[in-house]
């Protein structure tokens, strides 16, 4: 069985995907950085489902945590697919955005993804088959206002995922994104109103954790072996 690291397991999109892979056949880690046990409670329900998972915690933005907590789950067996889902919002206007806003952003989403796929992806090269897949955000692509941090984050993230991708495509190993819009989860209440998401989005209604999850679990698949480089939007044509 094939094992599967989602960071942010434990919030909405996140435990949507553990889910999907854990249909799929995958033993799944649900991580969460301090709220264990909604991250529990995720993966007792994929468990009652009948399917594998266990819930683990550490601060994707502490280096040599992460790095200790995944050497630790390495010793079970290769992670073959890591789905970097953790991130934060911060936002204000440029001009008011504070440094901690700023950092605390980026630090996260950016160099969370650098403490988690690093010392994943060699074991992923020497078993020559791995999937990594890194959520960004449509503000990655076409920006937001208030979100330049969150912007910049999600646009490296975008940009680093085709260069990792030239740089392992030769043993096994896909590397994409996929960059959801406006998605129905805790983050966007109080954010966007059903006539707002009518007005910015054509298919005028907000996207399913469930259909985000639809797009992870193909990319994570033998089908999708020969798609890699590759910054994937999901959001009801809004660009």
């Amino acid at each position: 069985m094939k094992r599967a690291l989602v960071t942010g397991g434990s919030g909405g999109i996140g435990a949507a995907i553990c889910r999907k892979l854990a249909a799929a056949g995958y033993d799944v880690l649900v991580h969460a950085n301090s709220n264990l046990d909604k991250a529990g409670s995720v993966a007792e329900e994929i468990r009652a489902a009948g399917g594998s998972a266990r819930a683990i915690a550490f601060d994707v933005t502490a280096a040599a945590a992460a790095k200790a907590a995944l050497e630790k789950e390495l010793e079970a067996g290769v992670i073959q697919v890591l789905v970097n889902n953790a991130g934060i919002h911060a936002d204000a206007v440029f001009p008011a955005m504070s440094a901690d806003k700023w950092a605390s952003v980026i630090d996260v989403s950016l160099n969370g993804f650098y403490n988690v796929t690093q010392p994943l992806t060699m074991p992923m090269l020497r078993s020559r088959w791995g999937r990594i897949i890194n959520i960004t955000s449509v503000a990655g692509i076409v920006g937001n206002r208030g979100q330049v941090n969150y912007s910049a984050a999600k646009g490296a993230i975008n940009a680093a995922t085709k260069s990792l991708a030239l740089e392992v495509a030769t043993r096994g190993v896909t590397v994409n994104a996929v960059a959801p819009g406006v998605i129905d989860t805790g983050m966007i209440d109080g954010v966007f109103d059903a006539e707002t998401i009518r007005k910015i989005v054509p298919m005028q209604r907000a996207g399913k954790p469930e259909e985000v999850a639809e797009l992870v679990a193909f990319l994570a698949s033998d089908a999708a072996a020969y798609i890699s480089g590759q910054v994937i939007s999901i959001n009801g044509a809004m660009v």
